[in-house]
């Protein structure tokens, strides 16, 4: 179980600073930060050990990659008894197309956002993986054609400190 951290305006400005740039040096984040660098290295610290921090990792461009279809798929199970759920969950986490899956309230049961390199890509995994898995009554998609907004980075300006 996680539980809220309380946190004061330093911490968010750390943790917003780390947001923009998980990169930069203890030394760096402690100047933007107003802090000794030992003190900033403490409250990092603490950050991670309670688990306001849960991982550092690179942003990587899907297209440079050869991924150049990305969807968003919505699923509804034909059962939800919680051997069923638990058969699809244990399905979708190995299935390495998906890299976001969540379950919903609402006519469908999960969302998957799922990258591929193409269309037939995406038909490869739809009928050979997502159809194949017992327990799917329907499933719709949606193609994303151009990307607005997405970002990584947490509201900060809604935490209350």
């Amino acid at each position: 179980m996680i539980v809220q951290i309380n946190l004061d305006r330093t911490d968010l400005r750390i943790l917003a600073a780390l947001q923009a740039n998980g990169r930069m040096s203890n030394a760096e984040l402690a100047a933007e930060v107003n802090l000794s660098p030992s003190a900033c290295l403490r409250r990092v610290q603490k950050l991670e050990a309670d688990g306001v921090i849960a991982g550092y990792g690179a942003r990587l461009e899907p297209r440079a990659l050869g991924l150049g279809l990305q969807a968003f798929v919505r699923v509804q199970l034909s059962r939800h008894a919680s051997e069923a759920i638990d058969a699809f969950t244990e399905r979708v986490a190995g299935w390495e197309e998906v890299i976001s899956c969540y379950a919903l309230t609402g006519d469908m049961d999960y969302l998957l956002q799922v990258y591929v390199a193409d269309l037939d890509g995406f038909s490869r995994f739809l009928l050979d993986r997502l159809l194949n898995a017992s327990g799917v009554a329907d499933v719709n998609t949606s193609f994303v054609l151009r990307t607005v907004k997405a970002s990584t980075a947490l509201p900060l300006g809604n935490v209350r400190s």
